[in-house]
């Protein structure tokens, strides 16, 4: 087949990569030039996803894999047009921002031909595959869908970092505007990937058809949904177990031994691309999910509380020396999409605090671009917050740090042990220790 794939961020790159290892022919379309060039050099644009350089370095001079700035290279005589463009929230509304799925899909309805299979992986809002991308495609190409082509929606269910093995794992979901159109996805993604043997499954793992593009569109949201509001639920206890003087930790561990709980750890923040992004689409179709709603508030509320707690154990953060470490949003991935960083070096800017940030996966000049002022090795700080689990944070130690008085590990990542003589706060931990 001849498969364009448009927009090669984190996710998309790695599934045309995946389309061309099965033996496809593949080109994708990006806006950014420098990607583009990258690509067709056969050099991976951002690094820590595994397995991507080796695909690359044998696909791109093979010629299966190519990557364009035009639309009018890509999409004409393509068998499938895949998209994966970002979409965006309002952070003060919540709401949708579709400006940059609207502009791809315009841009490439202008050149789509008759018999084409059209298939979203961008997580939507529920109805938007139906009523937003169906008549903007017809307008834009002049072409009626389920006759000159079959548009379907089918979520990218992978985390970055691990794409191709979750692509593997995880069963691929397909929903159509009509049976013809699913059918034509079913098979498209049964020849571009494989999948492993999931016992534990209620039927074998594969391309699984939701019936409807709703259904699909809701099966993403509420998987996602799901995460965000059950991390909410473990932070009301763990604020709670603060107060009562309870581990938390262990609360959880004794719950979850019994087989129908399945309570999730909690944390200063919630970040990524998905879990705080999805929950929101998910309110903008059923606004009355008050649940959804409780439950991101207090997730984003997290920094803000952490920071509280810090300064009600030194007293006042004011002229003091603030360190975060790390600044991506979660350990080993180096991408701060939503992280908690940013509203925690706020909130401790705030209350006066001198912020400096640190990450084993930033150089200083890339802190520095985000407006961070990037921590001096051995520089003395007064108060240490953990924001991001990295490996390498496991094994600190007071030593590391000259003069520090507090360490507020957000994640529940240090050894306490290591830190004896310094208090210790973890959130739901009971209190500083």
């Amino acid at each position: 087949m001849r498969i364009a794939v448009v927009a090669l961020g984190k996710i998309g790159l790695p599934l045309a990569v995946q389309f061309a290892d099965q033996g496809h022919d593949v080109v994708g379309v990006d806006v950014n030039p420098a990607l583009v060039d990258l690509v067709n050099a056969g050099v991976e644009p951002f690094p820590g996803e595994a397995e991507l350089q080796d695909k690359l370095s044998v696909l791109v001079p093979a010629g299966r894999l190519r990557a364009t700035t035009d639309y009018a290279e890509a999409i004409p005589g393509a068998d499938a047009v895949v998209i994966v463009v970002p979409l965006f929230v309002n952070d003060e509304t919540w709401a949708p921002d579709f400006g940059w799925m609207d502009a791809a899909t315009r841009s490439f309805s202008e050149h789509l031909t008759p018999g084409t299979l059209v298939s979203y992986e961008t997580t939507l809002p529920v109805g938007t595959t139906r009523t937003r991308w169906k008549p903007m495609i017809e307008e834009g190409s002049g072409l009626v869908e389920g006759t000159d082509f079959d548009l379907v929606f089918s979520p990218e269910r992978v985390l970055t970092g691990r794409v191709f093995a979750d692509l593997r794992k995880y069963p691929k979901l397909v929903g159509g505007l009509s049976e013809a159109g699913a059918r034509r996805a079913i098979d498209f993604y049964e020849q571009v990937l494989t999948f492993d043997e999931r016992p534990d499954l209620a039927r074998p793992n594969g391309v699984w058809d939701m019936g409807t593009a709703e259904a699909a569109e809701m099966s993403k949201l509420a998987e996602t949904t799901y995460r965000d509001v059950n991390i909410g639920l473990a932070n009301q206890f763990a604020l709670f177990a603060d107060k009562a003087g309870v581990d938390v930790y262990a609360v959880i561990e004794a719950c979850n031994s019994q087989p129908f709980s399945h309570i999730h750890r909690p944390g200063i923040a919630v970040g990524g691309h998905c879990i705080p992004v999805y929950p929101r689409l998910y309110l903008s179709t059923d606004p009355d999910a008050e649940i959804v709603r409780t439950a991101r508030t207090l997730n984003a509320s997290m920094p803000g509380r952490v920071v509280e707690q810090a300064a009600g154990l030194l007293g006042n953060l004011t002229g003091l020396t603030a360190l975060v470490l790390g600044a991506a949003y979660r350990g080993g991935v180096k991408e701060t999409a939503f992280s908690g960083v940013f509203p925690t070096v706020e909130a401790l800017t705030a209350r006066g605090a001198h912020v400096v940030v640190q990450d084993p996966l930033y150089t200083d000049e890339e802190l520095g671009r985000f407006g961070f002022t990037p921590y001096v090795q051995g520089q003395g700080v007064d108060l240490a917050i953990l924001q991001a689990d990295h490996a390498e944070y496991r094994d600190l130690t007071p030593a590391d740090f000259p003069g520090i008085r507090l360490l507020v590990d957000g994640r529940n990542a240090t050894s306490p042990e290591k830190w004896a003589g310094v208090p210790r706060l973890v959130i739901g931990a009971g209190g500083a220790s």
